[in-house]
């Protein structure tokens, strides 16, 4: 194998998956649908969010649906929770949920999104934005994480350059360093797809310079415009051995966000296409794509609708002697 980084992937398809969907899909198929998940071998699932079901109905029996997971050796089971309330109910369910163990800040570029997807603006965002570091320093943590979201760029505010990406990420470092937390961890999310391959490595390949101790990279990469899948491939190229990637996915490529004005043009990199390419670069995940290839038709019927996947569409490349 190259000298490639760790991939390890996050499946969000009962979360951002299912949030722009339908209304209708059951308790009892979400559960099916993960157990599909874990057999394949996929051992990180976001499996809904603790959020107002006001705005997002989707996630309403999020709460039904962690009450009823059984605890599984090996796998971890995450939900959503975007403010203090959410971040409590998590706890009660843990275990069978999984909590991350570092606190992350995380700055919005779009002045637009975040009142649309979090209710609050930018100068609400300022007052806030620090209390993980406060929370960690109580806690006696000795790592923290930065991020952005939106950062490539916006449908309602257009492109955003890497100058500013860095600045952004920069501000959060230099808070962390301040109450001597070392940053690990660095989360890009790209809700509105506004990511490209070559925005992507350029971006990477300044984090590893500018903040050395980074060495977690997790993306959240949305594909309304065909690049997410590219984006991730560039990602694993620029990085290496010292480097992990944590990279959402969802079956099928379904997903999206209800406030990012693109509705359902929007979607994720498809998770059966995903590991297909993790296992032509020789990269183990430990998870069965024909596995996953039967989750994608069984989303797909739960659904009423084709998937974006090409992998459950086609198959796997015969695997044969070489």
């Amino acid at each position: 194998m190259k000298n490639y980084p760790k991939v390890l992937i996050t499946d969000e398809t009962l979360r951002d998956g299912l949030q722009i969907e339908r209304e209708g899909v059951t308790v009892d198929e979400k559960l099916e649908l993960l157990q599909m998940m874990v057999d394949a071998g996929l051992n990180r699932m976001v499996v809904g969010a603790f959020v107002n079901p006001k705005w997002s109905p989707q996630m309403a029996d999020s709460l039904e649906v962690v009450k009823r997971l059984k605890e599984t050796p090996g796998v971890s089971f995450f939900v959503l929770a975007l403010n203090e309330r959410g971040r409590l109910e998590r706890l009660e369910y843990a275990p069978p949920l999984a909590i991350d163990q570092i606190h992350a800040t995380h700055l919005h570029a779009c002045p637009i999104f975040i009142q649309r997807n979090t209710n609050r603006t930018l100068a609400e965002q300022e007052e806030q934005w620090q209390a993980p570091i406060a929370r960690s320093k109580a806690e006696g943590l000795q790592e923290g994480a930065i991020g952005l979201s939106s950062g490539w760029g916006s449908n309602f505010s257009g492109e955003f350059t890497h100058e500013m990406r860095m600045q952004l990420l920069q501000k959060q470092y230099d808070a962390w360093q301040e109450q001597g937390i070392k940053v690990t961890r660095v989360d890009m999310a790209d809700p509105m797809a506004w990511n490209t391959p070559t925005a992507v490595a350029k971006d990477l390949t300044a984090i590893t310079e500018l903040f050395p101790s980074i060495t977690d990279f997790r993306l959240h990469l949305h594909n309304a415009r065909g690049l997410a899948m590219i984006s991730m491939y560039e990602a694993i190229k620029c990085l290496d051995h010292r480097h992990s990637i944590i990279a959402d996915t969802s079956i099928g490529g379904i997903g999206g966000c209800p406030y990012c004005g693109n509705g359902q043009a929007t979607g994720m990199i498809p998770t059966e296409d995903f590991v297909h390419l993790l296992d032509t670069l020789g990269i183990p995940t430990g998870i069965s794509v024909d596995g996953l290839i039967e989750v994608s038709a069984r989303l797909s019927e739960i659904l009423g609708r084709p998937l974006h996947s090409q992998v459950a569409l086609n198959g796997a490349l015969p695997k044969g002697d070489k």
